[in-house]
C-alpha cells in the first residue's frame, strides 16, 4: 500500500491480507512446516533464489510474509523479518553484523537480556563491547575504535526512561561508516521513527505494543532489503529463532489497533504522570512527557507522543516498593509493557534483583523505583488505585 496514506489507515490496510487465493478478509494462518513444489525445476529455482515462493517455514511462511510487509511499510523500511522473540531479533542482528575481532558501542542502560547477551555471550566469540552513557554524544564519539562496526541503543531506556538522540548517534555512525541499530520497542513505529532519523536497523520486542494484548512473544527486524535477505537465509535460518504462523497472525491482528491503543495509552500516561509528580509519597517521576524530565525537549523533537511507560521513585525505598506491589488493586503486578492492561513492577526486588546493588544503583535503578506501563483503562480509575495504594505506605 502507498505510504502516502496516513499511519492510521495503513495499520488497517497495509497487509492487504484479502489478496489470497480464497479472498479471506484476514491473512490466513498457514500452519504448515513445508511447501510443495510443482516440479524439480521449481524447487531448484526457489533454493537458488531465482523464483519467489515458499520452501520451508523456517525460511518463511505466507502469514509471516504479510506481517513483514506491513511492518516494513509502517516503519518506512525496505524489508522486515519476524522472529520468535525480541531477543531472537536482537541477537540475529548483532550476529549478522559482527564477527570475531569486531567492536560494538552500546548504551549502558539496556533491557537486561540485551545487556547480558552483549556483555556475556558475544564476548565469548571474540567480539568486544564498550558500554557508554549515550545521553552524552561525546561519550559515543570517544568510544568508537578502528574495529567498531556498529552502535546499538534503545530509547527510551529500560527502566529509567533516559533518552538517546537517534539523529545525533546516526550522524556519528555515518562519519565512521558504521551501522546504527535502535531498539524501538517502547515507542512502537507509531510514536517514533528511527529510520527517518538516520538509523539503519530497527528492532522490536513485538511482544509489547505491536501485539498489545499480552498473548504472544515475538520480535521484528526492519532494515535494508538486501541485508535482511542475506540474514534470512543465513543467520536467522541457522540460529532458528523463527516466528510461528499463529503468532504472526496475532501480530497482524494487534497492528490493526496499534494507533488507537497508543493514543489512549499516551493520554492516560500523561494524566497518571502528572498525578504521581504531585503526590507526597513520590520522590520523582521519570516520564519524557513531563517538563521536569531532563530530556523533555529531545522527546518533543524525536517522538510523536511520549508513550505509556514511566518510572517513579518512592520516598520509602525498597520496603515501600514491595508494599506498593501488594496494595494496588487495579494495576496488574506483572513484567512486560505495552499491553492494554496497566502493568506494575518493582525492579529492585524483581527484574533487576540479580544485578549487584552497586551496579544497579549506578544505572539509576534505585531501591524505591517502580516501573509502570499504562494501559487503556480509565485514567481516573488508575489514579484512584495508585492513590489508595500510595496512601497506605
Amino acid at each position: 500500500m502507498t505510504k502516502d496514506y496516513s499511519f492510521e489507515t495503513r495499520t488497517v490496510h497495509a497487509d492487504e491480507g484479502y489478496k489470497n487465493e480464497v479472498g479471506a478478509l484476514r491473512t490466513p494462518i498457514y500452519q504448515s512446516s513445508t511447501f510443495v513444489f510443482d516440479d524439480a525445476a521449481q524447487g531448484a529455482k526457489r533454493f537458488a533464489g531465482e523464483e519467489d515462493g515458499c520452501i520451508y517455514t523456517r525460511l518463511g511462511n505466507p502469514t509471516q510474509s504479510d506481517l513483514e510487509k506491513q511492518m516494513a511499510n509502517l516503519d518506512g523500511g525496505e524489508a522486515a523479518i519476524a522472529t520468535a522473540s525480541g531477543m531472537a531479533a536482537i541477537s540475529g542482528v548483532i550476529l549478522g553484523i559482527l564477527e570475531a575481532g569486531d567492536h560494538l558501542v552500546a548504551s549502558d542502560t539496556l533491557y537486561g537480556c540485551t545487556h547480558a547477551f552483549l556483555s556475556e555471550m558475544i564476548t565469548k566469540w571474540g567480539i568486544e563491547v564498550t558500554f557508554v552513557d549515550m545521553s552524552d554524544l561525546d561519550n559515543v564519539k570517544e568510544a568508537v575504535q578502528e574495529n567498531t562496526k556498529a552502535i546499538y541503543t534503545e530509547t527510551p531506556s529500560n527502566p529509567t526512561l533516559s533518552l538517546v538522540d537517534i539523529e545525533g548517534v546516526s550522524e556519528i555512525s555515518d562519519e565512521h561508516d558504521l551501522m546504527t541499530i535502535v531498539d524501538n520497542t517502547f515507542m512502537s513505529p507509531y510514536l517514533q521513527h528511527p529510520l527517518e532519523l538516520g538509523a539503519d536497523i530497527v528492532v522490536y520486542s513485538a511482544t509489547k505494543s505491536i501485539s498489545g494484548h499480552g498473548d504472544t512473544v515475538a520480535g521484528i527486524i526492519v532494515g535494508p532489503e538486501e541485508l535482511l535477505a542475506e540474514w534470512r537465509m543465513t543467520t536467522i535460518k541457522d540460529i532458528g529463532g523463527i516466528i510461528a504462523p499463529f503468532n504472526a497472525f496475532l501480530l497482524l491482528r494487534g497492528l490493526k489497533t496499534l494507533a488507537v491503543r497508543m493514543d489512549r495509552i499516551c493520554e492516560n500516561a500523561m494524566k497518571v504522570a502528572e498525578f504521581l509528580a504531585d503526590h507526597p509519597k513520590v520522590e520523582e517521576v521519570h516520564y519524557p512527557g513531563l517538563e521536569s524530565h531532563p530530556q523533555h525537549e529531545l522527546a518533543k523533537k524525536q517522538m510523536d507522543d511520549f508513550g505509556g511507560l514511566m518510572a517513579f521513585e518512592l520516598k520509602g525505598g525498597y520496603e515501600a516498593g514491595e508494599q506498593l506491589m501488594d496494595t494496588v488493586e487495579l494495576c496488574t503486578l506483572a513484567v512486560s509493557l505495552g499491553d492494554v492492561d496497566t502493568l506494575i513492577q518493582h525492579p529492585a526486588s524483581m527484574t533487576h534483583s540479580p544485578v549487584p546493588e552497586k551496579e544497579r544503583l549506578e544505572a539509576g535503578i534505585t531501591n524505591g523505583l517502580v516501573r509502570l506501563s499504562i494501559g487503556i483503562e480509565s485514567a481516573d480509575d488508575l489514579i484512584a488505585d495508585l492513590d489508595q495504594a500510595l496512601n497506605k505506605l
